[in-house]
């Protein structure tokens, strides 16, 4: 969007943490504020300041965000909302050195246990795991893996982010829209 610009690639002015979308890890999307894309929450943003978050506007939490978390796109929407919460709590520098080792979490459970069937899988349990769960669970994995090939790496990996998240209440699926809105 033309006069859209950020400093942060990695969150986003809604709360999508950038860095962990499969788009923004294949290159297609540079993430909000670098790219072309159109969106509402960012012409609100250059009608209000400009602001670079949205919790740094003094009308949020405004109408857009009563269902904001409800379904999906590339990325999960599921904790947006908390996510800005997060943010404004601990500070976003404190929040942005989190976002960088989930990222460096993320690259690195995409180069050791991909078998090409789990970036979606990784990506969302990056976003919706605690870094200190995701941070175990690799450990775990890189102890009792050594030996395996990639495709029980994988499936070593996936039970147990699925396992963790289970014992959390988190789905990791995307949610999407019925009817193909």
């Amino acid at each position: 969007m033309k006069g859209f610009k950020r400093k942060d690639a990695l969150f986003s002015l809604c709360g999508l943490n950038c860095g962990l979308c499969s788009m923004h890890l294949g290159g297609h999307c540079g993430g909000c504020g670098f790219g072309n894309q159109s969106c509402a929450l960012a012409r609100c943003s250059l009608e209000h300041g400009p602001i670079e978050y949205c919790f740094q506007c003094d009308k949020y939490p405004c109408e857009r965000y009563e269902s904001i978390d409800e379904y999906d796109s590339f990325i999960t929407h599921q904790k947006r909302k908390a996510d800005l919460r997060k943010a404004q709590q601990i500070g976003i520098e404190n929040y942005g050195a989190e976002q960088e080792k989930k990222v460096k979490a993320l690259e690195y459970l995409l180069e050791q246990y991909n078998d090409g069937r789990k970036k979606t899988l990784f990506c969302l349990a990056v976003n919706l795991l605690e870094l200190s769960e995701l941070e175990e669970i690799i450990a775990q994995a890189d102890l009792e893996t050594l030996e395996m090939p990639i495709k029980e790496k994988a499936a070593f990996v996936s039970s147990r982010l699925q396992r963790c998240a289970a014992e959390k209440g988190v789905e990791l699926k995307l949610k999407k829209r019925k009817g193909g809105a």
